[in-house]
């Protein structure tokens, strides 16, 4: 069991351990932990034997991927925020995230293929909203119509 006072708990229909990896090879400081196999026949269609749930980090924060069938779906109401230094990361975890079966949508917000949606927003951006101010309103109307952010076009509105 996770060590963790919190822990994430995120719901997927039958592939948390597919999620789990995914999240492991494309973040940093992101592993699978436990992988663990159901005592017995479950609601939603689970079997004895099945995976019922996954142990891993993402960011470094614990989660709790748990096979419970496609009873409940995912929103934007949830998401990870990831921190990237600079476009090169803003592109690779985009790409992989996207490219892997997940889509784009708006402001730096993306879905994966499992239907969790992911902010991929450079700090540049969130540095700028912290601002406040013309900087801030520079930032957030530079940013309203991407879809993945454009760090120089950020750091052009940030400057003025």
């Amino acid at each position: 069991m996770p060590t963790a006072k919190n822990t994430v708990c995120i719901w997927y229909d039958s592939e948390a351990e597919a999620a789990a990896n995914f999240y492991a090879q494309t973040f940093p400081d992101s592993k699978v932990t436990a992988v663990h196999q159901a005592p017995s026949d479950f609601p939603g269609g689970g079997k004895k034997g099945n995976v019922l749930t996954v142990e891993f980090t993402v960011a470094g924060i614990p989660c709790i991927g748990l096979n419970g069938g496609p009873q409940f779906k995912h929103s934007e109401a949830f998401s990870f925020q990831i921190a990237t230094d600079d476009q090169a990361e803003t592109d690779r975890l985009w790409n992989a995230i996207v490219g892997s079966g997940g889509q784009e949508s708006q402001c730096g917000w993306c879905k994966d293929r499992w239907g969790i949606n992911w902010q991929i927003t450079p700090r540049v951006l969130t540095d700028a909203m912290a601002q406040g101010g013309e900087v801030a309103k520079r930032a957030f109307q530079a940013m309203m119509p991407m879809r993945k952010i454009d760090v120089a076009a950020i750091e052009k509105a940030v400057r003025g």
